[in-house]
């Protein structure tokens, strides 16, 4: 369940830094597409996993907190072992040593992907709040710095314990996102834009066009600016 929600990222607030970077002639579309992605993520990929250890019994059971105590226990291990290592485990045990590799390979990537999504997520952010600044150079560089010092620290502690630290790094995120979410819903921007591009999908429409106030969306300039300039050439 873990390892789920951390690679879909629903409810973390992660999901309108790439959105928004996408060309696409309404916000519905892309809001559908990053609603599939949680099904890929979860559904897809996550339950492959669960299968693949559960069908070659690459697993144990924690009975209790207290180290040792297994309701059941398929693998022998002398420490605690996350899940990562069952799967290299499960797939070892169908493909031989080509399994460790092409584990190893795989974590290896997704780790390296996320964390080019973490800093570009991390940059963006740190750019919009000191956009108001003449010079913000230093807190680019700051937030470099950082990211290299977080993955540093990383790489000479135990995977349980980062595992450990990105989980709760992911409920906070998770807690405060959705808060707001409920506080934002209050407008329900959301479901009018939605209602908006199924009215004109169900019309026919040839070209998709996002009026953002006539939805209830204040501050999109963006798209404020392409609906001006939709109606003039209309006119």
């Amino acid at each position: 369940m873990k390892r789920g929600i951390y690679s879909n990222e629903a409810g973390q607030g992660t999901g309108p830094h790439p959105a928004a970077a996408a060309e696409v002639e309404h916000p519905a579309q892309q809001g559908l597409v990053q609603a599939l992605s949680v099904y890929v993520d979860t559904l897809f990929v996550c339950s492959a996993t669960a299968f693949m250890i559960l069908i070659t019994g690459q697993y144990n059971i924690q009975g209790t907190l207290e180290k040792g105590n297994f309701l059941v226990q398929n693998v022998a291990v002398a420490t605690e072992i996350n899940g990562p290592a069952f799967t290299q485990m499960a797939v070892s045990s169908v493909f031989g040593s080509f399994g460790n590799v092409f584990t190893g390979i795989s974590i290896f990537f997704f780790a390296f992907t996320t964390i080019l999504a973490y800093y570009y997520i991390a940059e963006t952010n740190m750019a919009y709040l000191t956009r108001k600044m003449k010079d913000n150079t230093w807190f680019i560089v700051l937030v470099k710095v950082l990211l290299m010092s977080a993955v540093a620290y990383g790489a000479v502690n135990s995977a349980g314990y980062m595992w450990d630290i990105g989980d709760v790094g992911v409920g906070l995120m998770a807690w405060l996102n959705i808060v707001g979410i409920i506080i934002f819903l209050k407008s329900k921007p959301t479901i009018s834009a939605l209602k908006d591009y199924e009215e004109q999908k169900k019309a026919g429409v040839t070209a998709y066009t996002f009026d953002p106030k006539k939805c209830g969306v204040e501050g999109a300039t963006f798209w404020e600016e392409r609906w001006n300039k939709q109606q003039n050439k209309q006119d």
